[in-house]
């Protein structure tokens, strides 16, 4: 059996995103991911060959998605399945508190 809580064990300091699995199996895998004033590096995308679920429990986020004029703000409690391929960036998180994502990859 594991245990945890999602919102304990945070960096004080975040100089880089931090991604951390918690659960992977051969079908999916599940991580806990913190920003704090972080975003995809200007000119390059996400294009993942898996479909993804994210929420977004603390902090918040603008995402952008190919081919969409509008970012879509995320606040806490805010989900959205990106299907494979579609490619995305993180334009913005935060940058007074940190963003903490959960997000299932499958």
């Amino acid at each position: 059996m594991d245990t945890g809580n999602l919102f304990s064990n945070l960096p004080d300091h975040l100089p880089e995103e931090a991604f951390e699995p918690l659960l992977k199996t051969p079908a999916f895998w599940l991580e806990r991911i913190l920003s704090q004033g972080h975003s995809t590096p200007k000119g390059e995308w996400y294009d993942q060959a898996h479909d993804e679920w994210v929420v977004l429990l603390a902090g918040s986020a603008g995402l952008a998605f190919e081919g969409t004029p509008s970012l879509l703000v995320m606040h806490p409690g805010d989900y959205i399945r990106i299907p494979a391929h579609l490619r995305h960036r993180v334009e913005w998180t935060a940058p007074d508190q940190q963003t903490l994502w959960l997000a299932i990859h499958y």
